[in-house]
């Protein structure tokens, strides 16, 4: 089952919001920090295996700049995160789709 989730980093001023699958595991991953929430990160599980198994190691950092880096492992603990809490699909996906791009490619 696909759940999606927020929780509230305080020392970095950060908001993560994550998707997970039904083992855990981040498949998409949304970073804002920030008054202005402003979008650092809006990397995906999908696209990390690609540049990794069809592109060069150059490649793979050119996304993690671009996109940020995507938490590996499972996300247990995630509901004993400050101001953590599930959130809808819907609200994940509109997130999804303004830091994309934001961070320069459309969704």
């Amino acid at each position: 089952m696909t759940f999606w989730f927020r929780t509230y980093n305080g020392d970095e001023d950060l908001w993560l919001y994550v998707e997970s699958d039904d083992e855990g595991w981040a498949t998409r991953q949304v970073e804002l920090q920030g008054k202005n929430l402003r979008a650092v990160t809006a990397a995906s599980l999908k696209e990390v295996l690609h540049v990794r198994d069809h592109a060069d190691v150059a490649a793979i950092g050119r996304y993690e700049r671009q996109f940020g880096i995507l938490a590996e492992g499972p996300m247990d603990g995630w509901e004993d995160q400050p101001e953590a809490a599930e959130i809808s699909a819907e609200e994940f996906e509109r997130l999804w789709t303004e830091a994309r791009q934001a961070l320069g490619k459309s969704a």
